[in-house]
């Protein structure tokens, strides 16, 4: 019966293997800041995290304009009459059919909060403007009324909402809501 003796390890064999583990290394080391590169930089992180707006500033029938994400957002202080208007609006008038109460905050309704671009071309509203005297996009034409809802015009759908909630009575958190 003949044995197979294992081989001795050599230098050589050592060598080997310390080459090919330096070589993972290098190689890791070369390709780790490629892949790094591919993460977004700070300002971009940001960008994405949610902002406080005070909303103690803001008079009756005034609209402001932020900016979260990189996009644009108005942040409408409503009038009692707007409101009341915007309540008592028939859905079957609207093109993209949704109610005043779905637009806003329950308890808050004077505060409408939309994404600020038309949602035809993306173009920026005007505001108190139209025959509905919400915004009007003067790129095509498109109305909105006072809740963001489109009533004319090429744009076939209302400004979106973006995710919000009230912090308190004066602040209000756009972006992540618990």
């Amino acid at each position: 019966m003949t044995s197979i003796a294992a081989p001795n390890p050599s230098r050589r064999d050592f060598l080997y293997l310390a080459t090919g583990g330096v070589a993972a290394v290098g190689v890791g080391a070369a390709v780790w800041p490629l892949v790094d590169q591919m993460n977004p930089d700070r300002s971009t992180i940001a960008a994405g995290v949610p902002i406080e707006i005070s909303l103690a500033a803001i008079a009756p029938g005034q609209i402001i304009s932020i900016f979260w994400r990189g996009k644009p957002i108005f942040i409408r202080h409503r009038t009692p009459d707007e409101i009341a208007k915007e309540q008592a609006t028939k859905l079957s008038e609207l093109m993209d059919p949704q109610a005043d109460g779905d637009r806003v905050k329950a308890g808050r309704e004077q505060w409408l909060v939309v994404f600020a671009s038309c949602t035809h071309l993306g173009c920026i509203p005007l505001g108190k403007q139209g025959e509905w005297g919400g915004w009007f996009c003067p790129c095509h034409g498109s109305q909105y009324d006072a809740s963001g809802r489109v009533r004319h015009g090429p744009a076939q759908l209302n400004l979106p909402v973006p995710p919000y909630a009230f912090v308190d009575d004066t602040t209000i958190r756009i972006g992540e809501v618990a």
